[in-house]
């Protein structure tokens, strides 16, 4: 960020308070919010950008209209197979920006004015003149924020959305603007879930999109079942049936009574524990995007690590995603409970995502968390941080 942006940290709401931004729009209305990062510079340029794309870790789509059909591709793309910036009528999009660029997630960072369990990713888009996905609806709330060049939103409410058959895209057949503006480097539109959208570049142009978690109620029970069927807990008694009458031949395939009622009872009484319930909810919320996965560092034992940290400090990967409620710590789905006295460390860490090395310094040699910091740094989940250059 440039010297015209006083705050790198602050969020992107120009004068409009956080608590003002939350009461009078989040979910509710849309909100166009010129300048919301004066002097904006885009965490990646267009070489960047497509220089990611061409890695097959990273999730990347190219969306074209051609002769008035749409054509969608899925990466990895090699960067001669991409058509120029001068063209027409396509765009690049890359998923996930903020789990490989630092400055990208720095950008993301800006925006935890929501939780980081509701906090989704960073999508960039890189799009010709023309370029565009079609109308369409997110079913999560979402920032356009516009790096360079232009682009021109239109919005509108769709009660009942039907989309254009036959298409590899889910674009709306029933889209109805009832507002629009174009967007310079800057600018950014907040929409609530549902609202109808359509982005189209003019000219060549670089856009951000924030993007929320908002699991369906299908989707989350679902997950929790799934994992529920591996270890439904309590007792396991097995059906038995003695004494049963013999039956005749003639009505062997109906199920027996009996055995219904027991497999009903058993169904209907299930019930999971409060305990299963809360953990897997933190694991859930902080389990990462399919695909991700992390660099295990250089091996370093634990008197070393123990060492070098009071030194250095700490800090999270950029792809761990750290939560915390009570006295359990949920890390890239895997929970943790915090030792007591260090609780309040292990928040700080969530929170501001690296801990100094005063911080450590204050931790006793036997104190169990430091062996669980070693393993977390051991599967690469949080980095030394880098060790200060002296003049």
């Amino acid at each position: 960020m440039k010297s015209g942006d006083p705050d790198p940290h602050a969020p992107p709401l120009a004068g409009l308070s956080v608590d003002q931004f939350m009461r009078r729009h989040w979910q509710r209305a849309p909100l166009l919010i010129r300048q919301a990062i004066p002097d904006f510079e885009p965490p990646l340029d267009a070489a960047a950008l497509i220089e990611l794309a061409s890695d097959d870790s990273v999730e990347s789509r190219f969306v074209a209209r051609r002769r008035g059909r749409w054509i969608l591709e899925h990466g990895p793309f090699e960067a001669d197979r991409l058509p120029a910036l001068s063209g027409r009528d396509w765009t690049l999009l890359v998923q996930g920006a903020d789990l490989h660029s630092d400055a990208a997630r720095a950008l993301l960072s800006r925006f935890r004015f929501v939780p980081d369990a509701r906090l989704d990713d960073l999508m960039i888009s890189l799009a010709a003149d023309g370029g565009g996905v079609g109308p369409h609806q997110d079913s999560y709330d979402v920032f356009l924020l516009q790096a360079w060049g232009r682009r021109r939103w239109r919005i509108g409410r769709v009660a009942e959305p039907q989309l254009v058959p036959g298409l590899p895209l889910r674009v709306l057949a029933n889209f109805e603007a009832e507002r629009e503006w174009l967007l310079e480097p800057g600018d950014m539109l907040y929409l609530p879930p549902g609202w109808g959208h359509d982005g189209i570049a003019e000219g060549p142009c670089m856009t951000c999109s924030v993007g929320f978690r908002a699991p369906s109620r299908h989707e989350f029970l679902a997950a929790f079942l799934a994992e529920a069927a591996d270890s439904p807990g309590g007792p396991d008694p097995r059906f038995g049936d003695p004494g049963r009458r013999p039956v005749d031949p003639v009505d062997a395939a109906r199920i027996p009574d009996d055995l219904h009622r027991k497999l009903a009872d058993w169904a209907r009484r299930w019930r999971p524990t409060v305990a299963q319930v809360d953990e897997f909810i933190g694991r859930y919320l902080s389990e990462p995007k399919a695909g991700v996965w992390f660099d295990a560092p250089t091996a370093l034992g634990l008197k070393p690590f123990i060492e070098r940290i009071r030194r250095q400090g700490i800090a999270l990967d950029r792809r761990t995603r750290m939560l915390w409620r009570g006295h359990k710590v949920y890390i890239n789905g895997e929970v943790e409970h915090a030792p007591a006295g260090t609780r309040s460390l292990i928040r700080r860490l969530a929170e501001r995502r690296h801990l100094g090395a005063a911080d450590l310094q204050t931790v006793a040699d036997d104190n169990e968390l430091l062996p669980i910091l070693h393993q977390w740094h051991k599967a690469g989940w949080l980095r030394l941080t880098p060790a200060r250059k002296r003049p």
